[in-house]
C-alpha cells in the first residue's frame, strides 16, 4: 500500500475515532481491501444501548480512592471488533484485507483479526502491552506501526 493511501486511511480511522462516546480513549479502525474501505469501527456500546462507555468508581481493586476513576464498561466493543462485526454482516470478506487502526489491538481483538483472514495490521499508537501484536506476528499477520507526521 502506498504511503499516501495509508496516510489517508489512518486519518479516516482517527476521524471515526471521534465518533466514539468514550471519555478515556477514542479508538477508530478501518478495514481496507483493494485500496477501498470495506468496513469501519470505533469503540462503543452495542447498537441500541446508551452511549456511556465508562462509569465512575471510587475503588481500585480493594483500595478506596478519594476521587472517582473512570472505568470502561465490560459491554463496550473495541473499534476492531466493531469493524469485524460489521464486515461479517456485509457481503465483503476479510480474507487478504488490511486493518488500519489508531491504536495497536489488544489480544482479544487480535484473535478476531486473525480469524477474519486479515493479513496486515497498521496501527499508530501503542497499546499498554504488546500481547496482541506478538500474537499477530506469531500467526503470520504483518503488524507494524505507522505514525502520522505532524503537519
Amino acid at each position: 500500500m502506498k504511503d499516501k493511501h495509508l496516510k489517508a486511511f489512518m486519518k479516516t480511522a482517527y476521524n471515526f475515532a471521534e465518533c466514539s462516546h468514550a471519555v478515556r480513549l477514542k479508538v477508530g479502525a478501518v478495514i481496507v481491501k483493494d485500496n477501498r474501505i470495506i468496513s469501519i469501527g470505533y469503540n462503543g456500546t452495542p447498537h441500541g444501548w446508551d452511549n456511556d462507555c465508562e462509569y465512575k468508581s471510587f475503588f481500585d481493586g480493594d483500595r478506596q480512592l478519594p476521587e472517582p476513576n473512570l472505568v470502561t464498561r465490560s459491554e463496550v466493543l473495541h473499534a476492531e471488533t466493531n469493524a469485524i462485526a460489521k464486515l461479517a454482516r456485509s457481503n465483503e470478506s476479510g480474507n487478504g484485507a488490511t486493518l488500519v487502526t489508531t491504536h495497536a489491538p489488544c489480544m482479544e481483538c487480535s484473535k478476531l483479526i486473525y480469524q477474519a483472514g486479515i493479513v496486515q495490521v497498521i496501527y499508530a499508537e501503542e497499546y499498554r502491552n504488546f500481547d496482541g501484536i506478538s500474537f499477530l506476528n506469531a500467526c503470520g499477520v504483518n503488524a507494524k506501526q505507522f505514525k502520522l507526521k505532524e503537519e
